[in-house]
């Protein structure tokens, strides 16, 4: 079982800058794939970043891809979500996630492949 709690959300400009934390209990962080996916009202939740387990391989969405970093610490149980260069687009409830299964590079990107989700938190980009 592992519990998942992001933070870091908040109210920026355009142009600005957030770093998203993902705090994970338990033992086993390190065994799990981590990924960012994010849902703006009315629309579908949608894949951001993951990173791997050995944190070799990270992907993006290209929507974000050369503005959003992912990177995980393993001796703090953390996974965070550098965002740089926000759009008024990037508006969302982003949420962490934490998988067991990936067998495939494709598998990162689907949110069905995720065990365990946090709550969510807030980014909010004005114009």
């Amino acid at each position: 079982q592992v519990q998942l709690v992001e933070s870091g959300g908040g109210l920026v400009q355009t142009g600005d800058s957030l770093r998203l934390s993902c705090a994970a209990s338990g033992r086993t962080f390190s065994t799990y794939a981590m990924g960012w996916f994010r849902q703006a009202p009315g629309k579908e939740r949608e894949f951001v970043a993951a990173i791997t387990v050995s944190v070799i391989n990270t992907y993006y969405a290209d929507s974000v891809k050369g503005r959003f970093t992912i990177s995980r610490d393993n001796a703090k149980n953390t996974v965070y979500l550098q965002m740089n260069s926000l759009k008024p687009e990037d508006t969302a409830v982003y949420y962490c996630a934490a998988g067991l299964r990936m067998a495939y590079s494709r598998d990162y990107q689907d949110s069905h492949e995720y065990d365990y989700w946090g709550q969510g938190t807030q980014v909010t980009v004005s114009s």
